[in-house]
């Protein structure tokens, strides 16, 4: 039986960015923008910047369940890309503000249901 510390490996388990320009000059266009974000904060995402939201997933089975969602909710205009990455390589990401370097923030806790 696998334990859950190998299941949660660093190579395993995955974070999904997705970044997007939508339109927001119509109130349609900001209508659509706005359901966009709220579906991903609805499906576990968190804004990581303005336009780029990600989530941590603790396989790539669940990644792909998060990137499907994602993609029934796409706009009809604007760009979306969707990039999955290892935790490894994202915790490889340096941040900065301004010049000064700062820590990321550890994951959130995720809760998984069976």
């Amino acid at each position: 039986m696998e334990s859950y510390l190998t299941r949660l490996n660093q190579y395993r388990c995955m974070w999904v960015l997705v970044f997007f320009d939508l339109p927001t000059e119509t109130f349609t266009e900001r209508k659509h923008a706005t359901k966009f974000r709220k579906d991903l904060l609805n499906d576990g995402f968190g804004m990581f910047q303005f336009s780029i939201y990600s989530r941590f997933c603790p396989s790539r089975e669940n990644a792909a369940v998060h990137i499907k969602r994602t993609k029934r909710a796409l706009p009809k205009k604007g760009k979306v890309c969707i990039m999955q990455i290892t935790d490894k390589q994202f915790g490889m990401m340096e941040l900065f503000h301004g010049q000064k370097e700062v820590p990321p923030e550890p994951p959130s806790q995720q809760l998984e249901l069976f």
